[in-house]
């Protein structure tokens, strides 16, 4: 059994680097010329990498772009205001391990009267051992999940991301999502939301699982905000492949010097792993869709148990009553369902 979800788990790590040579993209890159001036693009994890490229292309599009990131001001800012030839991009500060400091952030949006019209959930984290977040959760746990959550529950119940009207354009909340989300078996909700002490051999265990948590969150929210099929706002997922980023920065030194040549055959430039992103901020049609995965630049369908209607309602259900803890959290989407999923 140990051997069989060892195998489980390294499959699902190295899917990203082979599917990016073995594939065969069915979607066509959104062209430089699809532009979104006049909408607001909000980026989590901003500052670097695969969600600094992001910012980047956005902001290039005419978007205006707010970069949500715990460090990298002001430089960060100023790196995409060059690259992109655009000013309309502002840095403001988040620390998503900290639920108090996404409630700040929206707190700040809501005083400063901003809308969001695209929200890109990008920021990601793997320690190389169990360590807690602000509130005592396990940090990928609460970034992973928690703070998306109530980073969204906050922007429904403000008025910051409302539905579309009759001409208007639909909303889109895109989630950076990993193929190592079907490591992970289910969702052990008998011990919902416990710090688990792990090492560096369990990490990428307890990331799959944090992934898989996101993935069926995307899937119930989804269903939520549009019901019956009536896409009111655009709630869709992405895994961008392998991507030569300093997500395993906290990695040991040896095996930082093993991963560093592979990463550079064998990953994507942050630049280049953009092109999913951009097709579900930018293309027309993921505007009308929601619920829909991307791999790379094919559509898919996530695991089984990220689909699963029922797992959807009951974390739903137990992080709404995780997060009851924390004031103004889990109350976002209400607004918009017209029913509970079973």
């Amino acid at each position: 059994m140990r051997t069989s979800n060892y195998n489980r788990k390294f499959s699902a790590f190295a899917s990203g680097v082979v599917d990016r040579f073995s594939q065969r993209p069915t979607l066509r890159p959104v062209p430089e010329g699809v532009r979104l001036d006049g909408r607001v693009c909000l980026v989590t994890g901003a500052n670097r990498g695969l969600g600094r490229a992001v910012a980047v292309d956005l902001a290039k599009r005419g978007g205006e772009v707010l970069m949500a990131c715990r460090s990298g001001h002001p430089d960060a800012g100023e790196e995409v205001r060059r690259l992109a030839g655009s000013n309309a991009v502002d840095m403001l500060y988040v620390d998503l391990a900290d639920l108090d400091s996404v409630h700040a952030l929206c707190d700040r949006l809501e005083r400063e009267r901003r809308r969001v019209d695209i929200l890109v959930l990008n920021a990601g984290v793997m320690p190389a051992k169990a360590r807690r977040s602000a509130q005592g959760y396990e940090l990928m746990f609460a970034v992973h999940f928690l703070a998306n959550r109530v980073l969204i529950d906050r922007l429904l119940a403000d008025g910051m991301i409302r539905p579309a009207g009759p001409d208007g354009e639909t909303p889109r909340i895109v989630f950076i999502v990993s193929e190592t989300h079907r490591a992970a078996e289910s969702i052990d909700f008998g011990d919902f939301g416990a710090f688990t002490d792990y090492g560096l051999k369990d990490g990428l265990k307890y990331y799959a699982l944090s992934k898989l948590h996101l993935c069926t969150y995307a899937q119930e929210l989804s269903r939520r905000l549009n019901p019956e099929g009536e896409v009111r706002i655009a709630v869709n997922s992405l895994c961008p492949g392998a991507v030569d980023s300093d997500l395993m920065r906290e990695a040991p030194w040896f095996l930082k010097l093993l991963l560093q040549p592979a990463k550079r055959l064998l990953f994507a430039a942050p630049d280049k792993a953009v092109a999913p992103v951009a097709h579900a901020c930018c293309a027309e049609d993921m505007g009308r869709r929601s619920g829909v995965y991307l791999h790379l630049m094919r559509e898919k369908e996530m695991s089984a148990p990220a689909m699963d209607a029922s797992a959807g309602a009951r974390l739903w259900r137990e992080s709404e009553a995780l997060l009851a803890r924390h004031p103004r959290g889990g109350e976002g989407a209400r607004g918009f369902a017209t029913g509970e999923s079973e």
